[in-house]
């Protein structure tokens, strides 16, 4: 374990992300995994604190992520981002005279193109649902179509309660990361299953908690709330009812924004749609649509 100096300037520094910045639980996880490795492999090499810090130490400590850990250099890229936040926090508190990170060059990141499903793979991944499964088709039936008609995150669905859905105005009311709010339409498919699942059977799961109410839309067998490992496991299952592989929730938000793109959607309005705080994140589906750029260089182009 690392040590007392370690520990309380960490704990500081979430405290301060938490409530400055407002992050997502799961963003908070990931910064504190990201640390305790930090302050773990430099506190093994007789570095007790962050202020014994030196720029050398942290480049050592990214070469044995990417040697010794084995990370990708995406993942390396991701906890330099942390260190540098942690570092810079500290700095600005004045508990460092200087910050360690200002030398710190960044990784080489190759753009890694998301994976998406085709609109026919995405049909028959949201036909999979059928009454031969038993009574949770409807639920299961109810949460692909959000996932792939809002471009919802796993822990967004989970999260999402009844009176979230305006079925009069046809929109999704979605709490995304850093406790963005957004309004995101729904199609009548959606909205049809949605619909049908609250009126046949979410009544018969909401009745099996005892009186535990809840207001969340998406119920487990015994009445509970959805987590988001459920939400993962109900894709997967019905992935491979459809006959399809390596299907998880983020692969149909990758579809919803990839099928808007090559429809010919304004990337502004994808940005709003997805929650991205930043142009540059939806900028990556601009490059998934290759054959849509083959289509039009041969239509247009003279010496196509």
């Amino acid at each position: 374990m690392y040590q007392p100096g370690w520990a309380a300037s960490i704990r500081d520094f979430l405290a301060f992300i938490r409530v400055e910045c407002g992050l997502a639980a799961n963003t908070l996880t990931a910064y504190g995994g990201d640390l305790d490795e930090l302050a773990g492999e430099l506190t093994r090499r007789g570095i007790e604190s962050p202020a014994s810090v030196e720029p050398a130490d942290l480049a050592a400590h990214m070469r044995w992520l990417r040697a010794d850990r084995g990370l990708a250099t995406s993942s390396v890229c991701r906890h330099l981002a942390t260190i540098r936040m942690f570092f810079r926090f500290l700095y600005a508190d004045g508990r460092l005279a200087r910050n360690p990170t200002d030398l710190l060059e960044t990784p080489t990141r190759w753009q890694r193109l998301p994976g998406c499903l085709s609109p026919i793979q995405m049909k028959k991944l949201l036909a999979a649902p059928n009454p031969d499964q038993g009574e949770l088709w409807l639920r299961d039936r109810a949460l692909l179509e959000l996932l792939y008609a809002a471009g919802l995150r796993a822990s967004e669905i989970a999260g999402i309660r009844e009176r979230d859905i305006h079925t009069t105005l046809g929109v999704i009311d979605v709490v995304g990361k850093g406790n963005r709010q957004r309004l995101v339409p729904l199609g009548r498919p959606a909205l049809d299953a949605v619909e049908r699942y609250t009126a046949e059977l979410r009544p018969l799961l909401s009745a099996r908690t005892r009186g535990e109410a809840t207001d969340r839309l998406l119920l487990s067998r015994t009445g509970r709330p959805l987590e988001r490992i459920a939400v993962w496991q109900i894709v997967r299952r019905q992935a491979n009812a459809a006959g399809l592989s390596k299907v998880h929730p983020h692969m149909l938000r990758h579809s919803f924004a990839t099928h808007l793109v090559s429809g010919g959607a304004n990337l502004r309005v994808v940005q709003e749609l997805l929650g991205h705080a930043d142009i540059q994140t939806t900028q990556t589906y601009t490059h998934v649509d290759a054959k849509r750029l083959r289509d039009v260089h041969r239509q247009y182009h003279p010496r196509a």
